[in-house]
């Protein structure tokens, strides 16, 4: 899926983190690309780093009800899953090797439009490295054509 594909969306994401005991926010705007494939909804759009190379976010979405993330900047790639109440195995990858990670995921909410495409995505998770807790993180994401 290439970024000039799909319908260009502005995507307003917010992510929320509790990292030993600090809570940082992030909110920020973006011009994306929506492209529907089946009945999955991929969203993407590029991060701008002033200090670093841009990064390429994509959101999947299912229609069960299931979120997936992926982001890449330079050599490092992550994708996280979240499904309702599951605690799902993946990987991070960076210059300097494979770090297997894991997301508990305690709430999504997922409500979508058609008309005009538009849609509001929260996802709470908790973040696993190594059986420890990395971190407690809420994504608030919407996006409108």
């Amino acid at each position: 899926m290439e970024l000039k594909n799909g319908t260009p969306i502005v995507v307003k994401v917010e992510t929320i983190r509790k990292q030993d005991g600090e809570v940082s926010k992030y909110t920020e705007n973006f011009n994306g690309q929506y492209v529907k494939m089946g009945s999955n909804i991929y969203l993407r759009y590029q991060e701008k780093h002033d200090q670093h190379e841009d990064a390429t976010v994509t959101f999947k979405i299912t229609d069960d009800g299931e979120v997936q993330l992926n982001r890449q900047q330079g050599e490092m790639k992550m994708r996280l899953y979240f499904a309702s109440q599951k605690r799902v195995s993946t990987t991070y990858k960076t210059p300097y090797g494979v770090i297997p990670i894991e997301t508990l995921t305690n709430k999504i909410n997922i409500s979508k439009k058609d008309m005009p495409i538009s849609a509001k995505v929260e996802v709470d998770y908790l973040l696993y490295s190594q059986e420890k807790i990395v971190g407690e993180y809420k994504i608030r994401l919407q996006f409108t054509a």
